[in-house]
């Protein structure tokens, strides 16, 4: 895959949006953006793909590599999303069973005696001095 990008910016692809964008560009470009530039590349192919048995001509190798590149970053970029969901679920998982140990360690404070809770306080008391 990384011969498509370094073509691209050897040969400095651009792409129809809003105007013309480089490859750099697509990169900050959400999924429905990015999904419409692949949608008018697909038109541009549909309309200037020649059926040839012999050979690919150089625009249909141009646009080929355009239609990867695109399909690339959208595939890079729903992988990030996916990571960044899964790292949150991760996190709220991790806070719920910090809440819950914090939980069941109240509860066994508040099973000891009262002799034992002033136990506590003075081991406490001294460890501080």
């Amino acid at each position: 895959m990384t011969n498509i990008f370094k073509n691209a910016t050897k040969k400095k692809y651009r792409f129809n949006f809003n105007g013309l964008i480089t490859v750099e560009d697509l990169w900050d470009l959400s999924l429905t953006n990015l999904d419409a530039v692949y949608k008018q590349l697909k038109r541009q192919q549909k309309s200037e793909s020649e059926d040839s048995l012999l050979s690919e001509s150089k625009e249909d190798k141009i646009l080929g590599e355009k239609i990867e590149i695109v399909k690339e970053i959208v595939a890079d970029k729903i992988a990030q999303k996916e990571r960044s969901v899964n790292a949150a679920k991760k996190r709220a998982q991790n806070q719920r069973i910090l809440e819950i140990m914090a939980d069941k360690q109240d509860a066994a404070l508040k099973e000891k005696s009262i002799e034992e809770l002033q136990a506590m306080l003075e081991d406490e008391a001294e460890d501080n001095d």
